[in-house]
């Protein structure tokens, strides 16, 4: 990737940048761009989102009332929500100048992202997905993980603004790219929520400590970010405030089993870890922390005592 220096508009101050959807994540990603001297604009449907981030200190519009901007970042709930404010409202396809990026931080439908991308370039627009991982705290701390789909050109253009938002950055091919790998990136986080908390029940029935379970197999080949991360700070803490909820979960699983099923490809064990996060639709609910998946597994293991 060559430098930044290249593009027009790699310099931080002459970029502007519009976020939509300013939740937890969009609302923490438009404070960190604006706090590193980019030019930054908020907008989002609800009123009281907007107000929350205007008392932080952000510019703010409602979605009638958008200002001209080198790069639309989108971060919605679901390929609906990227679809509408692409293509109805605030309808980016007809608002949006020419030569300006459309940056989807959303985790969407890869299918739907390639349609859209097709009109967005037809539009004399530029796309790039761009989904993240990290959470709100990596929002907020410039610290994301992300997920590039888009020319390698596009990301160049952008790449300051990337830069200032996440610590890792993979392209992983051309538009549509980056949603289809984050979907097989959470389908692993959620398998791996389920297996660690299979694994430490058992552990715990055996009389072993949940900590020292995940001390010893984050020493060896079982470790994932689930064990080193998700389990010590969010669920044996019982603090489940990782900012991501079930209901979002669930939605990228079945966009992901829909996603090999439009491929033709069988894939049961993809199958088993949709039906087991649906299983019970009120442990966890849908606005639960994603962890608490978890608590009805390592319930079952934690009377120890008399069973060894």
């Amino acid at each position: 990737m060559s430098s930044p220096m290249s593009s027009p508009m790699s310099s931080t101050t002459a970029l502007s940048i519009v976020v939509i959807g300013l939740g937890q994540m969009g609302g923490n990603m438009a404070l960190t761009l604006k706090a590193a001297g980019f030019e930054v604009t908020g907008s989002d449907v609800f009123e009281q989102a907007r107000s929350r981030l205007a008392a932080q200190g952000l510019t703010v519009v409602a979605p009638d009332a958008l200002p001209a901007s080198d790069v639309y970042l989108l971060s919605l709930p679901t390929s609906a929500h990227v679809r509408e404010v692409i293509e109805q409202s605030p309808g980016l396809l007809t608002l949006a100048s020419k030569g300006s990026v459309i940056v989807d931080t959303s985790t969407s439908d890869p299918a739907v992202t390639r349609e859209l991308a097709e009109k967005v370039t037809a539009a004399g627009l530029l796309w790039l997905d761009a989904p993240v991982s990290g959470g709100p705290k990596g929002a907020a701390s410039g610290k994301l993980g992300m997920l590039l789909g888009g020319d390698e050109s596009t990301i160049e253009r952008v790449l300051p603004m990337l830069e200032a938002m996440s610590a890792k950055r993979t392209h992983v091919g051309g538009p549509g790219s980056g949603h289809v790998v984050k979907l097989a990136n959470n389908y692993l986080c959620a398998a791996h929520l389920l297996t660690t908390a299979e694994a430490v029940a058992m552990a715990a029935k055996a009389g072993v400590d949940p900590a020292a379970c995940l001390a010893g197999l984050n020493s060896g080949s079982g470790r994932s970010a689930v064990s080193e991360v998700n389990f010590p700070e969010w669920v044996l803490s019982e603090r489940f405030d990782s900012g991501f909820t079930t209901g979002l979960m669930r939605k990228d699983l079945r966009l992901a089993r829909d996603a090999a099923e439009q491929l033709g490809l069988p894939l049961p064990l993809l199958q088993a870890v949709v039906d087991a996060w649906h299983a019970n639709p009120e442990q966890p609910t849908d606005s639960d922390d994603f962890n608490h998946i978890t608590t009805p597994i390592l319930a079952c293991g934690s009377q120890a005592e008399g069973n060894q």
